[in-house]
């Protein structure tokens, strides 16, 4: 089992959940926390992160730099 009291934190008087929960299972069933994702253990559901970071030399309207499209070789 786990230590339920990660989960949960209290400031003031109100309980803060500090992880996620799954939308498909319910309020009673948290994500578990990935270096690249977060993922529900029944029922599957992930969540991936993005990568790299916000803002820093980014241009165009999502802030994701145009890439030109790879060249394509036939195999001989």
């Amino acid at each position: 089992m786990t230590d339920a009291s990660k989960y949960y934190t209290i400031e003031g008087d109100k309980l803060i959940r500090t992880h996620r929960t799954c939308p498909k299972c319910g309020v009673g069933y948290f994500l578990a926390n990935h270096y690249d994702r977060s993922s529900c253990g029944k029922c599957g559901y992930t969540v991936f992160k993005r990568k790299g970071k916000k803002g820093a030399g980014a241009s165009g309207p999502r802030g994701a730099k145009k890439r030109t499209p790879r060249k394509r070789t036939k195999s001989m």
